[in-house]
């Protein structure tokens, strides 16, 4: 009985060091992408239940509008979300909102910033075509008593020199509020591992891509699919880096599929003569880490 508790406290005291990290582009809901079959009432479930199996601890979203997050909310019981929306600074418009475990993590700090030269309220920065925001938290893990900061945020998909000074003002903030804690940063950065606001932060001294560190890496594809099954690319635009707190075990590029009726030839059938096709849960995929401290 003395070895068996002990076996027991060991591997509850284990589990306590290892956190499950992931960054998630989920894609906005759009009437378009409805028409095309990839609606996010279609695709919310089969989002919900991948983050589950995978048991992500804590994870960084983007896109997400406000009922797109109710949603996901809704269908993960035991999570908590903190972020708010880059048009006003409430619900308005996509935002970068961080999901957590509630019952595994305290929330110590919250905070938004626009990736902009004007930082506290909505604003499009330097040549970006839209506005930009970075939502973090601080976080204690209840068990281990373990604290970290997270950053989340979406990049400009056109500004060059967007992309490069957020890159530097992240960077800034960090070493501002968390110079000496353990850091993760997160999102969708619009450019891939051979980009210059990529190098920035990868040669920066202060974070490192998980994919460049981590031992096990499954990675077979990139990130970015644009909801094409077929899609292959070494490119990959949705990142993790890591301060030197943390010791990656493994990286993964999730490619998980689900199977659809086709809207152009499906029957209300038993199934037996319809045709049912490979869909993608996003445009982009997830990306996961599992880290220990």
């Amino acid at each position: 009985m003395v070895m068996t508790a002990l076996t027991l406290a060991t591997l509850a005291a284990a589990q306590a060091q290892t956190i499950r990290v992931a960054t998630y582009n989920m894609r906005y809901a759009n009437h378009d992408d409805s028409l095309e079959g990839n609606g996010w009432g279609q695709r919310y479930p089969v989002i919900a239940r991948l983050i589950r199996f995978h048991d992500f601890d804590i994870f960084g979203t983007q896109e997400c509008l406000y009922h797109q997050l109710t949603d996901l909310k809704d269908s993960l019981p035991g999570y908590e979300y903190i972020g708010i929306g880059r048009d006003d600074g409430k619900h308005g418009g996509e935002h970068s909102a961080i999901f957590y475990k509630s019952d595994r993590f305290a929330l110590l700090q919250k905070g938004d910033f626009w990736l902009s030269t004007i930082t506290d309220r909505p604003n499009k920065g330097w040549d970006a075509v839209l506005p930009r925001i970075c939502s973090w938290g601080k976080f204690q893990d209840k068990h281990s008593g373990f604290t970290f900061y997270l950053f989340n945020l979406h990049m400009d998909h056109i500004g060059v020199k967007a992309r490069a000074e957020s890159a530097k003002l992240v960077l800034a903030r960090i070493k501002a509020m968390a110079p000496a804690e353990p850091v993760i940063l997160t999102g969708d950065f619009n450019v891939d591992q051979t980009s210059e606001s990529y190098s920035l932060i990868n040669t920066s001294g202060l974070l490192r891509d998980a994919f460049e560190l981590s031992p096990i890496r499954y990675a077979s594809n990139g990130t970015f699919n644009d909801f094409h099954i077929n899609r292959k690319t070494n490119g990959r635009i949705d990142h993790i880096f890591l301060s030197k707190a943390f010791h990656i075990r493994r990286y993964g590029i999730l490619t998980d599929t689900y199977p659809s009726r086709d809207a152009a030839t499906g029957s209300a059938d038993t199934g037996k003569d319809s045709r049912w096709v490979a869909r993608l849960p996003s445009d982009h995929y997830p990306v996961m880490v599992e880290l220990g401290y």
